[in-house]
Parts: C-alpha cells; sequence; structure tokens
C-alpha cells in the first residue's frame, strides 16, 4: 500500500463525525459573508442598474438622477476602473459593458448608505440602448451559426468500419435543459481597505485564489495588495466558482474609492437572472450495435449553451465529451464539442461539470434503442460495460472495470431486482392506468481537473506550544464536509485526538495559488496537502521524541496524543512532547504541498489521461407513474456507491444522498423557461423565484432510500486511500428518468420506444404515456444494416 493511502494505528479519519459546524447550521449562530456586515461601520450597500433588454449598445449613461437620491454617494461606471475592465479569466466579460448581452445585464452600480437608498439611486440612473437582434434558444444560435469558444474533437477507431460491421444503426437528437443553482446563500461580497491601502474582500467564493486575481486587475494592483477570505458558504455547487469574482471586484472598487467598506448581496431574483447555470445542451447522434447490442461506433456532436462570454464553457464541453462513454466500451467514435453564443447569462461550473450532461446523451440513447434491439434495458447496459484491457475514446485506460459490475451486482442484491420486477409486473398487470417501473444505471466519473497544472493543492499547519494545532488550506467549505475530512486528516496523520486541532477560515494571504474547491478534488488535493504539512511536522517531533526517550526515531510511535516506543513502556504525552520541540528549537510549523501524479492531457489532440482514477456508483429506483396526469413519486431507491475507504463516512453518505436528490431535480422538475417571443421582454427569466422554479423538496424525496458505500475499495494513491463524492452521486439519478421511461412505456405495446423530455416533468411525462399508447415514440430513426423493416421506429 502506498505511503498516502495507507492508514496508522487508530486513525480519526473514517469516523462517522457530523459536519464540524452542524451545531451552528442548525441554531442559527454560523456567519456567512453577509452576517460580517453587522459587525463592520460605515457600510455602504451596492446595487445593480440592471438594463432589461436581451441585446444592445448602450449609447447614454446618465448618473446625475441617482446622484440627488438621498442617500446615494456614489455611482461606479467603467470610467471608474483603474485597472481592467473585465470580471473573466478570458477577458470577454467586461465589468462595466459597454453593450448588453442579456436581460438584466448590470452596467453600473450605486452605492448607498442603505440598501433602500442605493435600489432608488439604481432606478433612476438612466440608460439608452440601441436594441440589436438577439438569439435566445440553442436552435436560434445552431441555425445562426452562433458559436465562440473552442470546437473539441475526440476521434478513437475506425467510425465508419464501425458503422458498416453494425447489425443495426440508429440516429437521434436529444434537447436536455440547464439548471439553476439554487443554493441558500445568493451571491455576495464585503470589502473595506486598510491604513496600508490593502484590500480585504470576504467573498462567498469557491475559487478564493482567482478571485484576488481579478479583484487585484480590476484595481491595477498586485495579489500581494488583495487579501481574499471565504469563510464558508451556503452552497455553491459550481455556481461560485467563476461567477463571485466580478461581484466581489464591484465591492473593491467602492471601498477603494470611497475609503468605505462596501457589501453588495445579490437578493433572490438578482441572482436568479445575472449569474449562470448548468449547461443545456443539444445533442445529435448515430450510433451502431451488433446483432448481440454491443456498441460498434459513435457519431455525435454536442453543442453546449455557453450563454454571452465564455467563463468554464471550454471545460465544461472538454468533460462532456469525455464522459459520454460513461461505464460503456464505445471501440469507435467520433464526437464533437461546440458552445453556443447566446443572449443570455453566461452559463458555468455545475456539479459534475460537462460529465453529466454527456453520459446523459448515453444513457438516453441506451434507453431508447433497447426496445428497438429487443433487449431489456438493463441487459443492453451490462452488455456494454467496460472490461479489463479497455480504454476510453480518449486514450486512458480503465484501471477499475471489475468496480463497475461491482457496484452494479450488489445493487440488484440489494434492491432484490429480480423479485420485485416480478411483483411490479403483477402490479401492472392488474392496474391499467397507474404503471410501475424499475431502472438501474451506473456512473463512471473521472476526478481531476481536465487542465493538468490545477491539480495542486496547498496547505499551512501551526502548532502551538499548548499542543493545540491549527491548519489552514486552500479548499473552502460550502456544506459540503470539507473542513471536517482536513480535521480528521490533520489528527490522523498527527496522532492525536480530533479536540487538538481546529481549522482556520480559507485566505489567500495563508495559502497562496490555490485550486478552486471543484472537480470533486478538494479532499484529495487539500487532503494530501495537509497530511504532507503534518508529516514534516511529525518527523521532527519523532526526533524529539527519540532523544527523551532513549530510542531511535523509528521505533517512536505517536497514537492517540502520547508518543511511546514500539514494544515498551516509555511514553511521552503530547503536550509534553510540544513543549520540549519548542525549548529545543525546532519548527513547529509546516507548508504542505501536492501535486497529483501520473496525468497528462493534449487538448489538441483530445488525448490522454486527465483523471487520477475514476469512481463508480449504480443506482437502482421504483416509479409509480398516474396515466391520467403523469404526476408520479419515487418509491424506493438502492445506490451503491464507491467512495474507496472513506475518510468520513457520514459526510460521504450524506453526499451521496444530496447528489442523487439534486440530479432528480434536475432531470424530472427544475425546468427553466425564457420568453422566446419577439416582444418587448424576449430573453427574460420567466422563473424567477421558487414559485415559478420548482426544486426539490421532501415530497419528491424516494419513499425508500438506501445508500450503501462500496466496502474493501482502497484506492491507492490518494488520501488514506480514500475517493471522491463531491459530484458523481448527481448522476445516479439516471435510474429515476430511466425509470419513468420505462413505467410509461409500460402503458403501450411491449417493445415500445419511449422519447422522454429533460427536464421529464408531469406533463412530460403524461405526453410520453400518451406516445407509447400510441405504440411509440417516432424521434428515432433505425436501419439495420441487414436492410430488414426497421425505418422510422
Amino acid at each position: 500500500m502506498s505511503q498516502l493511502s495507507e492508514r496508522p494505528e487508530k486513525p480519526a479519519v473514517g469516523l462517522p463525525l457530523p459536519h464540524e459546524s452542524a451545531a451552528l447550521h442548525v441554531t442559527g449562530a454560523a456567519l456567512y459573508t453577509d452576517d460580517l456586515v453587522h459587525r463592520t461601520k460605515d457600510v455602504l450597500h451596492a446595487h445593480p442598474v440592471q438594463v432589461m433588454k436581451a441585446r444592445g449598445r448602450i449609447t447614454a449613461l446618465r448618473t446625475g438622477p441617482a446622484l440627488a437620491v438621498p442617500g446615494v454617494v456614489r455611482v461606479l461606471t467603467g470610467a471608474d476602473v483603474p485597472g481592467v475592465n473585465d470580471a473573466g479569466m478570458k477577458h470577454d466579460e467586461p465589468l462595466f459593458p459597454d453593450e448588453v448581452q442579456f436581460h438584466g445585464h448590470a452596467v453600473a452600480w450605486v452605492l448607498g448608505e442603505t440598501l433602500e437608498a442605493a435600489r432608488l439611486g439604481a432606478a433612476a440612473v438612466e440608460v439608452e440602448l440601441d436594441e440589436q437582434p438577439s438569439v435566445i434558444t440553442l436552435e436560434e444560435a445552431i441555425a445562426a451559426g452562433s458559436f465562440h469558444g473552442a470546437r473539441p474533437e475526440m476521434l478513437t477507431g475506425d467510425v465508419e468500419a464501425g458503422f458498416a460491421d453494425s447489425a443495426h444503426v440508429f440516429t437521434g437528437e436529444f434537447r436536455f435543459s440547464d439548471q439553476e443553482h439554487f443554493y441558500l446563500e445568493t451571491h455576495a461580497a464585503l470589502a473595506h481597505v486598510d491604513e496600508a491601502e490593502q484590500v480585504f474582500v470576504q467573498s462567498s467564493t469557491q475559487h478564493p485564489s482567482e478571485t484576488q486575481e481579478i479583484v487585484a486587475h480590476v484595481l491595477g494592483l498586485h495579489s500581494h495588495e488583495v487579501t481574499v477570505q471565504c469563510l464558508r458558504m451556503g452552497g455553491g455547487f459550481g455556481g461560485k466558482e467563476m461567477q463571485p469574482h466580478g461581484f466581489a471586484a464591484v465591492a473593491a472598487l467602492g471601498a477603494k474609492l470611497t475609503g468605505r467598506p462596501v457589501r453588495l448581496r445579490l437578493n433572490r431574483t438578482q441572482d436568479l437572472t445575472m449569474s449562470g447555470k448548468r449547461h443545456g445542451f443539444h445533442a445529435e447522434w448515430k450510433i451502431g450495435f451488433d446483432a448481440e447490442g454491443r456498441i460498434q461506433a459513435l457519431d455525435a456532436t454536442l453543442t453546449a449553451d455557453g450563454g454571452w462570454s465564455l467563463d468554464l464553457s471550454e471545460p465544461v464541453v472538454a468533460r462532456a465529451l469525455c464522459h459520454i462513454d460513461n461505464t460503456y466500451w464505445i471501440p469507435n467514435a467520433h464526437v464533437r464539442g461546440r458552445i453556443a453564443k447566446t443572449n443570455k447569462v453566461s452559463n458555468t461550473a455545475f456539479r459534475g461539470f460537462g460529465g453529466p450532461q454527456g453520459m446523459l446523451v448515453i444513457e438516453d440513447i441506451m434507453g431508447r434503442c433497447a426496445p428497438l434491439l429487443g433487449l431489456d434495458p438493463r441487459e443492453l447496459r451490462e452488455r456494454n460495460f467496460y472490461r479489463p484491457g479497455h480504454s476510453t475514446p480518449y486514450g486512458q485506460q480503465v484501471r477499475q472495470p471489475e468496480r463497475i459490475s461491482a457496484v452494479w451486482e450488489e445493487v440488484k442484491e440489494n434492491a432484490r431486482l429480480a423479485d420485485r420486477e416480478r411483483e411490479i409486473a403483477a402490479f401492472n398487470a392488474a392496474h391499467p392506468h397507474t404503471k410501475r417501473a424499475l431502472a438501474i444505471t451506473g456512473v463512471k466519473f473521472g476526478i481531476s481537473f481536465n487542465l493538468t497544472a490545477f491539480n495542486q493543492g496547498g496547505a499551512l499547519v501551526l502548532i502551538y506550544k499548548d499542543g493545540s494545532v491549527l491548519i489552514n488550506h486552500g479548499g473552502t467549505e460550502m456544506g459540503q464536509g470539507l473542513h471536517t475530512k482536513m480535521l480528521q486528516v490533520a489528527a490522523t496523520s498527527l496522532g492525536i485526538p480530533l479536540h487538538k486541532v481546529r481549522l482556520a477560515p480559507t485566505r489567500t494571504d495563508k495559502v497562496p495559488n490555490s485550486s478552486a474547491t471543484a472537480a470533486s478534488a478538494g479532499a484529495d488535493l487539500n487532503g494530501a496537502a495537509v497530511k504532507n504539512a503534518c508529516e514534516q511536522l511529525r518527523e521532527r517531533l519523532l526526533q524529539v521524541a527519540a532523544t527523551r526517550l532513549g530510542a531511535n526515531a523509528s521505533d517512536v510511535r505517536i497514537v492517540e496524543g502520547v508518543a511511546r516506543v514500539v514494544g515498551g513502556d516509555r511514553e511521552l504525552a503530547w503536550d509534553d512532547l510540544v513543549r520540549t520541540a519548542y525549548f529545543q528549537r525546532v519548527q513547529l510549523s509546516a507548508a504542505g504541498f501536492y501535486r497529483t501524479e501520473g496525468l497528462h492531457w493534449d487538448p489538441k489532440s483530445f488525448r490522454g489521461s486527465p483523471f487520477k482514477y475514476f469512481s463508480h456508483g449504480a443506482a437502482a429506483a421504483e416509479v409509480e407513474v398516474d396515466g391520467f396526469t403523469g404526476a408520479y413519486r419515487i418509491r424506493r431507491v438502492d445506490i451503491v456507491h464507491d467512495v474507496g475507504d472513506s475518510l468520513s463516512p457520514m459526510i460521504d453518505i450524506g453526499q451521496v444522498e444530496g447528489g442523487f436528490v439534486q440530479g432528480a431535480g434536475w432531470l424530472t422538475l427544475e425546468d427553466m423557461r425564457w420568453d422566446t417571443g419577439d416582444g418587448p421582454a424576449r430573453g427574460r427569466l420567466l422563473t424567477q423565484a421558487a414559485s415559478t422554479y420548482k426544486l426539490p423538496s421532501f415530497s419528491e424525496m424516494p419513499e425508500e432510500f438506501n445508500v450503501t458505500l462500496l466496502k474493501n475499495a482502497t484506492e491507492e494513491g490518494a488520501v488514506y486511500g480514500s475517493k471522491a463524492v463531491g459530484e458523481p452521486p448527481l448522476m445516479l439519478a439516471f435510474s429515476v428518468r430511466e425509470a419513468l421511461r420505462q413505467a410509461a412505456a409500460a402503458f403501450g405495446p411491449a417493445g415500445a420506444c419511449v422519447e422522454l423530455a429533460s427536464p421529464a416533468t408531469p406533463e412530460a411525462v403524461y405526453w410520453a404515456v400518451e406516445s407509447a399508447r400510441r405504440g411509440g415514440s417516432h424521434g428515432v430513426s433505425g436501419t439495420p444494416a441487414d436492410a430488414s423493416v426497421l425505418s422510422n421506429v
């Protein structure tokens, strides 16, 4: 076992602990960015000047009327920017734009003594616009050829030969929806400038180092003149990886110009209309199967709705291409990706980061094609699983293909799949107007950033003279339990009780150049960095203990806060050991670092090994559908998920449950609507609140929900043998969508191919039921190689 994955005696990792801030969360004592306003004197409040048109060039911006409003202190415009007027890393996101690019685009910000004064001031600003034609939908963008950014292509094998060898060839299209993050805490920042002109920004950000970089270049400063801190976030889900930078820069600019602290917090409507979503996608595909239902070839084009600027759209599309295979071996593939430029908010990272979109395409294909092949969908999926020796279409070997089958078979056993399928068949036969179905789907998700440089983490660990320990690391806490895991890692590495360790807020002046807490890599990168720092300190302390105990350092162990000689009775308490080290002038602080080894990626050829490992999971979901309304309920869900050797089982099970429910929301409930008409409100987001945007709630939870972590699953080369958990469980929700498809099909004749919209709202399910009753969908065309009759079915 590798040094990184090996666990010592009596480790703190692996214990089922509650979240380190759980008591603060439930009592309301946990502080978030905007709570700090009440502890700050003379704060000014920022409010956006939004233009409610989809696109147009600004011909006049008059701020005088706003300054006449009582309580307004200043109006920030592009003329006030001392550095670079841009909030993005691609330099395509002007902070104060000359052109409006989406409905609700902020073109200026008003600072007021109160939020109400700032709001009234923003309403008084006069903006004249030369309106221009806008592109709102993906379909409009494709028709107009409106694209931006890279157009990656993934090619493996001989696609033409693969189709020639196929017994069955099918083609189709699929359009599926975007998704709103809807974190509990909206975007927020609080900035002030000290007497040395140092800028300090409290920001609800998943990427403090990049927020620091953007704030610095907007203000024309160097990074060492800007400090960004993230205390905690009330949810992020990827929406706070890139999007907070501009808001933090506005607050910092206001503080720099006025000399007073500036608070910026979006209300819910502003957050919904001004910040990016999960990318909606359009897919065109052609797939070939042999006579036994094994995939021979895939040709596909994936188009992402990037919105008005690039943001993270390029890596999102790259990851979508890397995950279109999911758990299936595709020997011959040609997949193209492109980014549509639309006049909507700039879409951004969202839990899974393109992986769900790519995987949804292949799972939809499998669900639609199984009836046409005369196969049970479960059987079709099993026949196409990766086997030993197989590689992905981009050239990375699948090292643990046996885990795909392991989680799958364990779910089948836990869910009593065979027995329940018989029960469901009997139920359906007896109930003509209500149908049930049970579907099982799997997940293979790559862990690491596609951009190799991001796969690094840092930490700073301090031991004080009284034996207490303070750890700093580059990861941010958004409720996912990262800090809890880092406390466990530190206590394990040092061999001390958990109560000895405290964690400091994430700050750029403690750990520089940190990567975003994203890509499910937070625990891998920061955990390994914390472990590295603690091991440096432990080695120094072992030398001290060895001298005191009269032994060799290699024979000393620190366990549960006591240093002991192996096989002897001599011991030294941790506090005494630390005090001794101090008086011997032994350094009691250490900077830790970790870089993920073994990664290489060529984005031009679209080949390499971009992922450290794959996380695996499987879920079986049972649903019941009302044939009159399309309403449905999730009766039971069984999940087996691979997290390696869990660092913190309670945290990991919570992440699996939460990820699954969020995925089910995207696939079945969350229906974003935009005004696509030609009227004055064209481009307006119609679902601007929880009253019009349906989120998962207790009523959508499975009536029976069973989550099991795969046992004996040590991951070599990862911190204490663990695996990432944040994103992969979201895609386990494909099982719900496929169960709904199969339940809808049960209303029609056997073998009916049913198309199902995404999200599969009750309305969409109703139309799928109606289609099944008419004999099945006509959205998939099939042409078998032997030219037998299988066209337009």
